[in-house]
């Protein structure tokens, strides 16, 4: 039965939150404003539990603003090609991956950033699932544009929600907290849905949570596999779903560089600045499974990756690594917490504090 690669993209192959850096590029104050839209996506997903919710609505809330300043499917496409920053490694990682066995990518991402990367890295489109874009059919009148714009110059002044560790409603946020949840929630869930800006919120479905555990069921469905053959790759809270579904059924779930939502699901994390890792577990999966994956970790040293998957591959890793291989290590509840704060950490410096606090 054949293995199947599946990884999401921004985090594992590259660097980017393309909806952050849009906002950021088209909205004034914008990093601010999807700052807290993106920690309110992870308080309706977490706490609210708001029927039909899904991680990564954050991509359709903030479409409404990106329209009113001007956002349209050329400039999504255009900005998107402009500002591809890869994991080092991330295209020779993919090439590599597709020579063993069947490679697909499944983001959340809007597709006019995902066609960018697919041809920057010769990566076939048609083995990618991203979030449908048709930016350009929803029309937004001037008075409702105008109307978005006093909301985001509210909005960038109220400070970002903290998610308790031990929260589970949002009563028990902070006063100011909660005030501003019910803010969000007078506009998106009451007033937009009277706009033509509900429709947007209404029609567009990112690929998040359980749209991404689907796609990795059609996957294995497409190839006549298993979900105990395949290794999936993420890295934050849309990727806790897949991870969690190839766990359970005994394929490897790997977070690589993950924020506290991946580390929860997934049972392999590795903390590296470049790909090449990420090569050496695909290869010991292609081999032999989970079991030749665990028995690497277990004497995670560059003696055992040649004795696993060869001579070039060790080579490859001390030409990349020099003297200190990356943090790989199984996940569990005695070391979660550690890996929990080391990875976080790790992921702000690859990919900046702002993209990597994001969830």
């Amino acid at each position: 039965m054949k293995k199947i690669f599946i990884t999401d993209c921004e985090g594992p192959i590259s660097k980017n939150d393309n909806a952050f850096e849009l906002a950021e590029r088209l909205i004034p104050e914008g990093a601010a404003l999807f700052t807290l839209i993106s920690k309110y996506d992870d308080i309706q997903s977490e706490l609210v539990k708001r029927p039909g919710y899904r991680p990564g609505d954050t991509l359709k809330l903030i479409l409404p603003f990106l329209k009113a300043y001007g956002a349209t499917n050329d400039l999504l496409k255009r900005l998107s090609i402009a500002d591809i920053r890869l994991v080092p490694g991330a295209k020779e990682m993919l090439s590599f991956v597709r020579k063993l066995m069947p490679t697909f990518i499944v983001s959340t991402s809007y597709e006019q950033y995902i066609q960018a990367l697919c041809e920057l890295t010769d990566f076939p489109i048609s083995n990618a699932y991203s979030t449908k874009l048709d930016l350009d059919r929803f029309r937004i009148p001037d008075e409702e544009s105008h109307k978005l714009r006093r909301w985001v110059d509210d909005l960038v002044k109220m400070p970002v929600p903290k998610i308790p560790t031990s929260a589970s409603s949002t009563a028990d946020l902070a006063r100011t907290d909660q005030e501003t949840i019910m803010y969000l929630d007078n506009i998106f869930w009451s007033e937009m849905q009277e706009m033509h800006s509900g429709i947007v919120v209404r029609e567009v479905r990112p690929i998040g949570g359980e749209e991404k555990a689907q796609a990795v069921k059609d996957i294995i469905e497409r190839n006549s596999s298993s979900p105990d053959q395949v290794i999936y790759i993420g890295d934050s809270i849309t990727d806790a779903a897949p991870l969690r579904y190839v766990r359970k059924n005994y394929g490897l779930a790997v977070s690589f560089n993950g924020n506290e939502y991946a580390i929860k699901e997934a049972e392999l994390a590795v903390l590296s600045g470049n790909t090449l890792a990420t090569c050496v577990l695909a290869a010991a999966f292609n081999k032999g499974g989970r079991k030749s994956v665990s028995q690497l970790v277990s004497n995670w040293s560059y003696e055992k990756i040649e004795e696993t998957v060869g001579g070039d591959l060790r080579s490859r890793a001390e030409e990349v690594y020099k003297d200190k291989l990356p943090i790989v290590e199984m996940i569990s509840d005695d070391n979660r917490a550690r890996l929990i704060d080391e990875s976080c950490s790790f992921r702000k410096k690859v990919r900046g504090e702002a993209v990597g606090s994001l969830g």
